[in-house]
């Protein structure tokens, strides 16, 4: 390698070429690119959010704390007053009936990686909560999450 140094004389450095190797993959996941660590990296264990399943949930749960509070009244009205389909806004409402175990999973980033938020509004799940266990148990084929 050359470099030329501050006064214009270049000198030639002998030195061995240093290269970094980074072992990821890069995958798209919903139109976005995401990287994939090694399997062998401590980072291929940490959880993976699902960020339009949180941000349903939160505004899931926000609407349902309206409704309660009595600032409205129904997925009807905050459509409206969200400038919405009052489908999408029930649909959305239906997340706040998911089991605590659940919630905590998807919080956690320890959902099934077959899952994603149009199959949660797609889908009416059962009110039991060991069903919904059951449900979601069978998206990976893992047995549970």
């Amino acid at each position: 390698m050359t470099r030329i140094i501050q006064n214009g004389e270049a000198v030639q450095r002998r030195e061995p070429k240093l290269t970094t190797v980074i072992p990821v993959r890069i995958k798209r996941h919903g139109g976005r690119k995401v990287v994939i660590p090694a399997p062998e990296s401590p980072e291929a264990e940490s959880p993976e959010h699902h960020q339009p399943i949180l941000n349903a949930l939160s505004r899931a749960f926000h609407w349902q704390r309206l409704i309660d509070e009595g600032r409205m009244t129904s997925g009807v009205e905050i459509a409206r007053q969200e400038g919405l389909n009052q489908s999408s806004v029930n649909e959305l409402l239906r997340l706040t009936l998911l089991s605590p175990e659940i919630i905590r999973a998807l919080l956690a980033g320890q959902q099934p990686k077959t899952l994603t938020l149009a199959w949660l509004k797609n889908r009416e799940l059962p009110s039991d909560w060991d069903a919904q266990r059951e449900v979601f148990a069978g998206l990976d084929g893992k047995g549970g999450l």
